[in-house]
């Protein structure tokens, strides 16, 4: 069985952290383990509470997946504090796992802030230099690298600059960015090319958990064996599809349908 283990935090409201990973997971045909890193109360209209997981636990849930489950990729998501990004980057050179998926949550698509500085920092210098792929939203780039990204070309910049920090892959999601503002822009970067990925921009306020459910259909594709730029690709897919085929739970901003698994073998 094909296995892959989320670090991230817990969405009660289901749509995004790692609720969105694990019913990921299962659409693409892998088995998923998960280490909370923060308990969070949220539903389709914000966060009403955070709880963050002490380091000694997190660590104690990961050792005790990776001493007898195992797993064949991982992804980060949600971490909090500084000192949970540190515990986490330490577990993960301890247990050696390769196939990472580094999704950085440090901004919101609306630009606020969700990480302290220093914690910020650590992501960037202690958890990136180990990923597989690191997918960072273009305000999450922006903070990391100190510049302004609005178009195709500063977006292979920062995709060229945040490569140097050590990941193998690096994918910029550029959203609505650019001239063609009914396309859904990324740029993917593994040190020698650039790929563009493109897709059909839909108008809807259910979009919440894209960026979790984006970097975890990653992750699965990796633990399934598909080499980086098909993963990428798939995962490209996955969420288009699942934006596109939305549903309204709740008033707010709803989630994307992590049911189109059903309907395609990813």
């Amino acid at each position: 069985m094909v296995k892959a283990l989320t670090i991230a935090g817990s969405d009660s409201g289901g749509g995004a952290g790692i609720q969105a990973d694990l019913k990921t997971f299962t659409a693409f045909g892998v088995y998923g383990t998960s280490a909370i890193t923060a308990l969070t109360a949220q539903n389709t209209l914000g966060v009403q509470g955070i709880y963050e997981v002490s380091t000694n636990f997190i660590e104690e849930q990961i050792k005790s997946i990776m001493s007898d489950i195992g797993t064949d990729a991982a992804k980060t998501g949600m971490l909090a504090n500084e000192a949970i990004v540190t515990t986490v980057a330490q577990a993960i050179k301890r247990y050696n796992i390769k196939n990472l998926v580094i999704d950085p949550v440090m901004i919101a698509k609306g630009g606020d802030s969700l990480l302290s500085d220093t914690a910020r920092h650590t992501i960037t210098n202690e958890l990136i230099p180990l990923a597989k792929v690191v997918t960072p939203n273009r305000y999450e780039a922006e903070v990391m690298l100190n510049m302004k990204i609005n178009d195709i070309h500063s977006m292979k910049e920062a995709a060229s600059k945040l490569k140097e920090f050590g990941p193998e892959w690096v994918i910029i999601k550029g959203g609505h960015i650019g001239e063609q503002s009914d396309k859904a822009i990324d740029v993917v970067f593994d040190g020698n090319e650039f790929h563009l990925l493109e897709s059909t921009r839909f108008s809807t306020n259910n979009t919440h958990g894209t960026g979790c459910t984006f970097s975890s259909a990653i992750a699965a594709g990796l633990a399934k064996g598909y080499d980086p730029l098909k993963a990428i690709k798939k995962a490209k897919s996955f969420i288009t599809r699942a934006i596109q085929e939305n549903f309204s739970i709740g008033s707010g901003h709803g989630p994307t349908n992590h049911f189109v698994g059903t309907t395609t073998e990813w």
